[in-house]
């Protein structure tokens, strides 16, 4: 019975991170050589699915390119959080390459995107990035001597570094508003590169395939931006101040 519970729970885990590592498990339970085999049928699995996934209008983002975009770790690839819906690649690629030509050296840098399959999925932490159609991208950060950082963010990858503004949301404990306060002093002293930044969300902001996109207000305030696709994700969901999510 231990071994039943011990196994129920790595199959839910494994699943609920990467989609596909618990069916990875199940195939290896059969085997002697247990964790071999769960690493070899995880890959295989992994490289199946950017096969597949087309047929679900998802699309896998690549985790190899040197173009203007790039995922930000190896890390949302190895999980399976790469994938989106054709008109979101579409939409980065263009953002990517229109702020690289206005700002020459530019990396755009993804962040969790979604899973491979089955819409309504969650994508923990996630709220939504249950279908495909949104995803995160790090902010553009400038040195303490203002000099752009190409490809860089405050933490390894690229979430909980946040930049520090008024807010009206309340202290509670039951939510995924994370302040994190103890990571804080630990990332880089770095500032939000603000030309590119607001270039950025200037463009997804005039891109008709763009629904919504959250910021934090003090952001937009800061950046002086402001329309009616700018939205506050609100209090119960995770900060918006360490990097711009959109949606189709």
């Amino acid at each position: 019975m231990k071994k039943v519970c011990v196994h129920s729970i790595a199959f839910v885990v494994l699943t609920m991170l990467t989609q596909l590592g618990g069916f990875a498990w199940l195939i290896a339970l059969a085997c002697k050589w247990r964790i071999s085999v769960f690493i070899g049928a995880y890959i295989l699995l992994s490289v199946m699915a950017t096969f597949v996934a087309p047929h679900f209008s998802r699309v896998p983002l690549s985790c190899m390119s040197d173009s203007p975009l790039a995922v930000q770790s190896w890390f949302y690839c190895v999980m399976n959080r790469n994938y989106v819906h054709p008109d979101i690649r579409a939409a980065l690629q263009d953002l990517a390459t229109e702020i690289d030509n206005t700002y020459p050296g530019t990396k755009t840098l993804v962040l969790d995107a979604n899973f491979p399959f089955l819409t309504g999925f969650p994508l923990l932490p996630h709220l939504s990035h249950d279908d495909g159609r949104k995803v995160d991208i790090a902010f553009y950060y400038r040195n303490a001597q203002g000099g752009y950082l190409s490809g860089r963010t405050r933490s390894p990858i690229g979430y909980f570094a946040f930049e520090q503004g008024p807010t009206n949301c309340p202290d509670r404990y039951l939510d995924l508003r994370w302040d994190l306060d103890l990571l804080q002093p630990v990332w880089p002293d770095w500032q939000i590169e603000p030309k590119r930044t607001r270039f950025a969300l200037q463009t997804l902001a005039s891109d008709p395939r763009i629904g919504k996109i959250f910021v934090e207000p003090h952001l937009l305030a800061r950046l002086r931006l402001d329309g009616p696709k700018f939205r506050f994700q609100g209090c119960n969901a995770a900060r918006h101040d360490d990097h711009i999510h959109f949606q189709l």
